[in-house]
């Protein structure tokens, strides 16, 4: 089978470079998406944590700083089952370190945000606003929903972290498949996360799906720098997604303890965790992380229920001067994060790119 080549997908995502800033709810922004776009990327925004109206206003911010491609990614993972007396052991495991910061403990836990998968309002703005891509994360939504952006002339990617997961996407109307590689910084795009999981590499799971799918394959997690790129092209990508490569961008909304824990030792021993959210999530090394070390996943509420005593507790110790307990979420190349403005990033990464080929 005939590789997709780059060119192929940058026309079809109308971008001039083969590198997507990947959608980093709660840390990507409108100007990060519209200084990545207007240096000739595909620039992104997750709504996976607002509503529909806030994806809305993103949207325009987005548009009043760049007229050319945006992607906003949903989650689709499947709705969160409450289970009372999990979450309540949960709040007691939690309870000295929310006390220590002068947290007020709660009495219950709610589901914070609300899946694409039945979020109605979300698809109805997608329709109505019209961005040049929509991408999956944790699956894919119904049939109705898929042809629901279709028509729109939507362009659909979607994430996945095997060769089984990237034929159900394909098989569900995806466009483009984008290979999560397990070295990638924040949430898993497991379709289930109790399942099994092989933890293919970037780079052993580009060149599987590159293989196999019929459609461009896009690699993601691990990824820095222009020589990751390439090499992700020569494998037979037809682009790159990066994503804690922009963590330290001047317009990430990263915080300054965030920052600060990229640019320390932490950056060399990122975890996977269930902790802080629910679900496996890659993030620098910090005191949520050895909280959750060596836990029985079963203890731990679904996703997003367990994220919201999670929040809880990290902006409690915030306002103490503690930033510890942060979903800082980073990916293994942690380490080769640069400091500056987002469009400089992308001119540099294309520059590197030049410097490969």
């Amino acid at each position: 089978m005939a590789l997709p080549h780059p060119r192929t997908l940058c026309d079809l995502l109308a971008v001039s470079h083969p590198i997507v800033q990947a959608p980093m709810a709660g840390i990507s922004t409108p100007a990060m998406a519209a200084a990545v776009a207007n240096a000739g990327a595909l620039g992104s925004i997750g709504v996976g944590a607002t509503d529909a109206e806030g994806a809305r206003k993103m949207i325009s911010d987005f548009r009043e700083r760049s007229a050319r491609s945006l992607n906003v990614n949903v989650f689709c993972h499947a709705s969160a089952k409450a289970n009372a007396a999990r979450e309540g052991a949960w709040i007691e495991r939690l309870r000295p370190d929310l006390e220590s910061v002068g947290a007020t403990v709660p009495s219950a836990l709610a589901e914070i945000y609300r899946s694409f998968l039945v979020d109605d309002a979300m698809l109805a703005a997608l329709v109505a606003e019209r961005p040049k891509v929509v991408s999956f994360h944790f699956g894919i939504p119904s049939a109705e929903r898929v042809r629901a952006l279709r028509e729109a002339r939507i362009v659909l990617l979607a994430s996945a972290t095997s060769l089984a997961e990237a034929r159900k996407l394909v098989d569900g109307g995806a466009q483009v498949v984008v290979a999560q590689g397990y070295e990638a910084g924040g949430h898993r795009g497991v379709f289930d996360p109790d399942a099994h999981d092989d933890r293919l590499g970037t780079m052993a799971l580009t060149r599987i799906l590159a293989r196999d799918l019929s459609v461009p394959v896009i690699a993601a997690g691990g990824i820095m720098d222009g020589a990751g790129i390439a090499a992700a092209l020569h494998l037979g990508a037809s682009a790159a997604q990066l994503g804690t490569a922009f963590v330290t961008t001047t317009e990430s909304l990263a915080d300054e303890g965030y920052r600060r824990a990229m640019a320390s030792d932490a950056a060399h021993h990122t975890v996977m965790t269930r902790a802080v959210s629910g679900r496996p999530a890659r993030c620098l090394s910090n005191r949520f992380t050895a909280l959750g070390a060596n836990l029985d996943p079963r203890e731990i509420p679904d996703y997003p229920i367990a994220y919201d005593l999670g929040k809880s507790l990290h902006a409690a110790a915030k306002a103490k001067g503690e930033s510890g307990f942060g979903a800082q979420w980073a990916g293994q190349g942690a380490p080769l994060a640069r400091t500056m403005a987002a469009g400089d990033l992308v001119r540099a990464l294309v520059a590197e790119m030049g410097a490969r080929s």
